[in-house]
């Protein structure tokens, strides 16, 4: 029950950001409603990791989002570790 739930939670926060280093490195204009909404809803997201690194967008590339994104992915996969322990004992 909880791991669906996790994977879910992981799922969706992955393909918004997904999306949005898409559009980023295609210069989506941010006008857009599907962009902007996007923007909007992983922008929370991408923000606790503003400060990593300098440069936010290298070659056209958010480096922010991918850092995020490996860092929720992380995350996910510790939750899911964590479960599956507590269901073992």
């Amino acid at each position: 029950m909880f791991s669906r739930i996790v994977y879910w939670l992981l799922g969706i926060i992955e393909a918004l950001l997904a999306f949005r280093l898409v559009f980023k490195f295609l210069g989506s204009d941010p006008g857009g409603t599907f962009v902007s909404l996007i923007y909007t809803y992983s922008g929370p997201l991408v923000t606790p990791f503003s400060g990593i690194i300098r440069t936010a967008v290298n070659n056209g590339i958010e480096i922010i989002t991918i850092i995020a994104m490996i860092i929720y992915a992380l995350i996910g996969y510790g939750i899911m570790r964590l479960i599956e322990i507590g269901e073992r004992h």
